[in-house]
């Protein structure tokens, strides 16, 4: 008995071992999302040098297209945003866009990337920005669903349509 279980065990390991990815599938995952990463260094770096275009110390980028009233409440870490927004990948494709639905989306702003959340507290309602996202800012070394993949770099469109204040006191800094 305790020799069929240890075949079994056996059997079971090397059955798991094999749904895991190969090595070459795992080096052609390092090649692609490094040349994701010199892409979206070599767009940022062209991107720094176009008209209007503000380089942030963090490496967000961001061009203004349109200023809301200079009245408007900047987003707090703990409030939550509404936005009209679109989402591509340096290629151009659209992998999310509120604009597609015709529904703005509203969001806590803590749950966002890294990109948003400190763009966003910039911005105040009436704002609409081009945010050019580096892939730490983004979702760094990891794919996010289908559509962007590790190591990417990406382009949003954001319209800040209202900040809803959290009832929530902000922590000090």
């Amino acid at each position: 008995m305790r020799a069929r279980f240890l075949l079994l065990a056996a059997l079971a390991s090397v059955s798991l071992a094999a749904c895991g990815p190969s090595k070459e599938d795992l080096a052609a995952r390092q090649a692609a999302m490094s040349a994701a990463k010199t892409a979206g260094a070599d767009f940022l770096a062209k991107n720094a040098k176009e008209p209007g275009v503000v380089t942030l110390p963090s490496g967000l980028q961001y061009k203004v297209i349109r200023s809301g009233p200079e009245t408007g409440l900047h987003p707090r870490p703990i409030d939550e945003v509404k936005v009209h927004y679109e989402g591509k990948r340096l290629d151009g494709f659209v992998f999310d866009s509120s604009y597609e639905r015709g529904v703005p989306a509203s969001f806590p702003l803590r749950g966002l990337i890294p990109g948003w959340i400190e763009a966003m507290q910039l911005m105040r309602p009436g704002d609409e920005w081009m945010l050019y996202v580096p892939a730490d800012l983004a979702y760094g070394d990891n794919q996010a669903g289908a559509d962007i993949p590790p190591g990417s770099t990406l382009v949003f469109k954001i319209e800040l349509i209202d900040v809803l204040r959290s009832k929530l006191q902000a922590p000090k800094s």
